[in-house]
């Protein structure tokens, strides 16, 4: 399929599916460079921006802008939202769509379903990151039973072979149970097991993935955890920030995730500064900083998710797209220059 300047690519969230299919390892390759030209200062990376309802704290609208450049040179944005309640309805709670547009003319080239995209770059991330930072991996702890945390199982699964057992809690015990089933059904031979104390899991598990719908701490202590444990603090507020102030902190760029009342910013507002941080996953990537601080210390780390991540994982996707003949070209989707028009 071929596309010309003033065209607009469509990729449907089926395409999209289809295309990231079985590319786990490709997609953590893709992740860590995107990480390695952003620490290179290739790319500009603005807040993201949060749009709020009045009398309503629960759900919101994300916008994402990033450029990339290196051997990635893309700009464009997410636009995300999470509405935790739709999973009541039947629906996923986030939704998502990715425009990508030229870096050289600022003209919009696509249009991709964005959910799945950016599902598979937070968990090709916190793969990447459980890759250097993990000392064990089985059975690993999944707290959230959602689509985050079903893709970094499968993530997981593809980059460490040593991820041989898994063990869930949820609120919800028929969210648990389903993405036990779906784990089953993805993965083949793997133990599961659904535990009902959440501090079980805290308490067993060496590696423990976080990925809730909580908007403030609930998780006051980790002394459950053996030394040497990692936490992929994936949703970010699931952290008391004395538990933050307490553990080997590792993020994925320090401005953007001290902020939005994350657990690394209430600890920053709690002592003034942070110190606290120790490095970013790009400096452990890049050998600037070692793996973890010491052999007792709970490593934790926690990616704000970067616009950069979507953007990359977008441009395999359109031109994978674009060689496969998948997708909806909608021709001279952009008006004719002005000087043209009658």
């Amino acid at each position: 399929m071929h596309s010309s300047d003033g065209d607009l690519v469509i990729l449907k969230g089926q395409d999209v599916s289809e295309i990231l299919d079985g590319r786990e390892l490709e997609l953590i390759a893709v992740v860590r460079k995107a990480y390695e030209t952003h620490a290179g200062g290739d790319a500009s990376l603005p807040n993201s921006t949060f749009l709020r309802f009045p009398s309503d704290q629960q759900n919101r609208i994300i916008a994402l802008p990033a450029y990339l450049g290196q051997d990635f040179g893309v700009a464009g944005i997410k636009w995300v939202s999470s509405f935790p309640d739709n999973i009541r309805q039947g629906l996923d709670r986030a939704s998502a769509i990715v425009i990508l547009n030229s870096p050289h003319t600022g003209r919009p080239k696509a249009i991709l379903e964005g959910s799945i995209i950016s599902a598979k770059r937070t968990a090709a991330s916190a793969a990447l990151a459980a890759q250097h930072l993990a000392c064990r991996f089985s059975p690993a702890g999944f707290i959230g039973c959602g689509v985050i945390n079903f893709e970094i199982a499968r993530f997981l699964r593809a980059a460490c072979p040593e991820f041989e057992s898994l063990l869930a809690y949820d609120l919800d015990e028929a969210r648990a149970r389903q993405f036990s089933e779906k784990c089953r059904r993805a993965f083949g031979n793997i133990e599961i097991e659904i535990v009902k104390d959440m501090r079980e899991v805290l308490k067993r598990s060496p590696l423990v993935s976080l990925a809730t719908t909580a908007t403030v701490p609930h998780i006051v202590d980790l002394a459950d955890c053996a030394p040497q444990s990692t936490v992929l603090h994936v949703s970010l507020r699931d952290l008391a920030p004395e538990v933050i102030l307490s553990c080997d902190n590792i993020v994925d760029d320090v401005d953007h995730v001290c902020r939005a009342s994350t657990s690394i910013h209430l600890a920053e507002q709690l002592i003034g500064n942070r110190s606290f941080i120790r490095c970013t996953l790009a400096e452990i990537l890049l050998q600037k900083a070692p793996a973890r601080r010491d052999d007792e210390s709970v490593a934790v780390f926690s990616p704000f998710g970067l616009g950069v991540l979507d953007l990359a994982v977008a441009k395999l996707v359109l031109e994978q797209g674009l060689r496969q003949s998948m997708g909806t070209v909608l021709p001279a989707f952009l008006p004719d220059s002005w000087g043209e028009r009658c």
